[in-house]
């Protein structure tokens, strides 16, 4: 196995745990206020309508687009640029059944009186319906997910750490969807996978710090709970970073080169991967240790009245 840190640091983690508690509540409370405030850029997988990204030759003026667009006969509508000032993202309420060949057709003919070379990317039309079906399933997979962890861990640890861990897999998405609120990126159901990925990621690392922490507090038996669960993060510590820099690379690469299309799953994805580990380490194992985690806990029943006189 590759060794990162030459030795194993010794930093005192749960020393500074109170202050974590309240940097990680500044950014639940934050997250929320934005998404209250900015709310969510929802796109056509939730909202329903019609959207086409077309690609000009030159840069073009927004206010010339929706000129363009007002005087074709559009009256609710939205123009932003994706990607490069020449190109640009036009949305459109729901078309009935039929029309959003028309209105692709309109909105083409449109831009073309500004660049007659404009190019239609992609087009794509989702009914209110479907948008409103795609927000219920996406919200229950959400809650599916919190549920199973919370089984999981229940089941292969003690319940203190099981509340730790279900408190960072509700931090971590929490953060993660009020910076994508803050930055505007289009929330679709691409979005929704990088929630659900960030959950995931989350409770793996929370989990093999978890493991280490059940291995010291049977090693380390006349330690204190602080000193074992900041032992356990520590030696996890270079193993925490190899993984998160690789997934952070990879996902940094998916968002230069991966296109528009998969441009918000992956910064979705790398603020999570930040997040995740973050709470990982300050939030899962602190939130045990004030729950009273101790090495009771992974002792048999009958042996646990006599824990302290172990050697």
């Amino acid at each position: 196995m590759m060794q990162f840190l030459k030795q194993v640091p010794s930093i005192r983690f749960m020393q500074r745990r109170r202050q974590w508690y309240w940097l990680s509540a500044a950014m639940i409370v934050a997250s929320i206020a934005v998404i209250l405030v900015r709310g969510l850029n929802l796109t056509v997988d939730f909202t329903g309508g019609v959207v086409l990204e077309v690609k000009f030759a030159q840069a073009i003026d927004l206010e010339q687009a929706r000129a363009a667009l007002d005087a074709a006969g559009f009256e609710d509508y939205q123009v932003r640029n994706f990607g490069t000032a020449s190109e640009l993202e036009v949305r459109l309420p729901p078309a009935g059944t039929g029309e959003a060949a028309g209105i692709q057709a309109r909105v083409m003919d449109a831009m073309r009186t500004l660049d007659a070379a404009a190019e239609l990317r992609r087009t794509e039309s989702v009914g209110p319906q479907v948008s409103r079906q795609l927000g219920e399933q996406a919200a229950l997979a959400v809650l599916m997910t919190l549920l199973l962890v919370l089984i999981y861990i229940a089941l292969r640890f003690r319940w203190r750490f099981g509340v730790g861990s279900l408190v960072a897999s509700l931090h971590d998405p929490i953060v993660a969807t009020g910076a994508i609120a803050l930055l505007q990126i289009p929330f679709d159901l691409n979005v929704v996978a990088a929630l659900l990925t960030i959950l995931g990621y989350s409770v793996n690392d929370t989990v093999v710090i978890f493991d280490r922490i059940r291995e010291r507090f049977r090693s380390m038996r006349k330690a204190t709970p602080a000193e074992v669960i900041d032992r356990a993060i520590n030696e996890t510590l270079g193993r925490t970073i190899i993984v998160a820099g690789c997934a952070l690379a990879s996902v940094v690469f998916l968002a230069v080169l991966g296109g528009e299309t998969l441009r918000g799953f992956a910064v979705a994805l790398s603020i999570g991967i930040v997040i995740g580990t973050y709470s990982s380490i300050y939030v899962a194992g602190a939130i045990a240790l004030d729950l009273g985690a101790s090495a009771r806990d992974f002792m048999p029943p009958e042996k646990r009245g006599d824990v302290d006189d172990l050697p």
